[in-house]
């Protein structure tokens, strides 16, 4: 087939759209949940909500599209949006913690279908292209890194209930994706791909290609996260403005996306096993310039390693994944993937609040070093198995 440069493009915006929801409320999601929460540990319990919303979501979501095609998922998921943000600024106005959660969890629906945006751009893309296509798509991100952490900050007091305003903001966003995904022209699932036929996933998630590639996507995307949603709070104790922290968040989401101008072709160059492993030593220099001190400058350097040591994770782990299915069995492959995506960032979420109250933001950083050492070690033991021509799984 031919790649569609066109529904790459409105991929991307929709990619542009999500993050720019994503990165607004990471900005606000602490900080609000400092404020609604009686016990301040509990504060990123809103996170750790929208990510379990997000995890719930993933296989429904993704065996859902198998039948209805990927543009009925999209839009959908867009108005699950509006209402979980409805949800929120409702919850905001009563100043209820517990319904707040509940909002964000709705909200991490729209994340958990939005996330398949890099599989569908891998659908209109020829074989050769597959790994720029997705690199491209999750470029559209880069919007969402200044977009959305200046629009929640900007909108945070128009209304008298703080942050509130912020909400409507990103609803507003999330209709216009709507409108945007009505415009993608995706393949419809074939009858193999709804029949559900294929291998156990049992037998699927054994293969070392997707075990790495679900380590390289979900463990990398946990530990990114564990100090992306410490960072808001960790800033907050170093006395740094809400202005400082947006700018902080805005680099380190427009570092995440802007790498996928060029990822592509970096993994066409180089391999993918060995970006991956590029972007393990990203992640380990973001917290040696962490554990060096915690001016702006120290927290908007960090983030913005981590930002690019993720997407050369991520975009590595999904180009990989994309050898571990058959077309049938293409649905629950990508759905365990991205619940073991959203399983992971739900506990480092929950932690991430925790951690940062009690032991501090150094602690954070140091516990992130183990977990790269074992992602390593599993991209080094799937080149050696792949040099050595060792394919399956024993």
């Amino acid at each position: 087939m031919r790649t569609s440069y066109r529904d790459i493009f409105l991929l991307a915006c929709c990619q542009a759209l999500l993050l720019t929801n994503a990165a607004g409320l990471i900005t606000m999601n602490g900080l609000v949940g400092y404020r609604l929460a009686d016990t301040k540990a509990l504060a990123t319990l809103g996170v750790t909500s929208y990510v379990l919303g997000s995890a719930a979501a993933t296989m429904p979501a993704s065996l859902w599209m198998a039948r209805v095609g990927r543009r009925m998922g999209f839009m959908a998921g867009a108005l699950i949006n509006v209402g979980g943000c409805a949800l929120a600024a409702l919850a905001l106005a009563l100043g209820s913690f517990p319904l707040y959660c509940v909002a964000t969890a709705v909200i991490g629906v729209y994340t958990a279908i939005g996330l398949q945006y890099r599989f569908a751009a891998a659908e209109v893309s020829a074989l050769k292209d597959k790994a720029k296509a997705i690199s491209l798509v999750l470029a559209g991100g880069i919007v969402g890194g200044f977009v959305g952490p200046e629009s929640v900050r900007r909108a945070a007091e128009l209304l008298e209930t703080p942050f509130l305003g912020s909400f409507v903001v990103l609803a507003l966003y999330a209709i216009a994706a709507l409108a945007v995904q009505s415009t993608v022209r995706v393949p419809k699932p074939t009858i193999e791909e709804s029949s559900g036929a294929g291998r156990p996933l049992a037998a699927i998630v054994r293969q070392p290609v997707f075990i790495v590639a679900a380590l390289a996507g979900g463990l990398g995307y946990g530990l990114m996260n564990l100090l992306m949603t410490a960072t808001p709070i960790a800033m907050s104790f170093c006395n740094h403005p809400f202005a400082a922290t947006a700018l902080v968040i805005e680099w380190h989401v427009v570092a995440m996306y802007a790498p996928g101008f060029f990822t592509g072709a970096i993994i066409q160059r180089f391999g993918v096993n060995n970006v991956i492993l590029a972007g393990l030593a990203l992640i380990a220099a973001s917290v040696a310039v962490a554990l060096n001190g915690v001016t702006i400058a120290h927290f908007v350097a960090a983030l913005a390693l981590v930002g690019i040591g993720w997407n050369f994770m991520y975009v590595g782990g999904t180009t990989l994944l994309t050898e571990a299915y058959a077309p049938a069995e293409k649905a629950r492959t990508q759905g365990a993937n991205d619940f073991i995506v959203f399983a992971t960032m739900c506990v480092s979420s929950l932690a991430s609040g925790a951690m940062v109250s009690t032991a501090g933001w150094d602690a954070i950083n140091r516990a992130v070093l183990p977990f790269l050492a074992l992602i390593a070690a599993s991209v080094i033991w799937l080149t050696w198995r792949r040099r050595h021509g060792v394919r399956r799984a024993a």
